[in-house]
């Protein structure tokens, strides 16, 4: 795991395709944009795991998911 420290309004690249960007610090929260190309899924932890245990025929494509 490699580990960053950035700041509000500063961002880091993942290959030459994903860019996170820090939008906001608050107490433990922080809120992330992220730059990707609508190939890449992107979903919270939560979220993806309950994707994972769906059976296959019932898993949600595109933007109808639920996030």
């Amino acid at each position: 795991m490699q580990i960053l420290s950035r700041t509000v309004g500063e961002h880091f690249s993942i290959g030459e395709d994903i860019t996170l960007f820090v939008i906001a610090v608050n107490g433990n929260n922080v809120r992330l944009g992220i730059e990707a190309p609508r190939h890449i899924s992107v979903h919270r932890s939560e979220i993806y795991e309950r994707i994972k245990n769906q059976p296959v025929g019932q898993q949600a494509t595109g933007s109808s998911a639920k996030v």
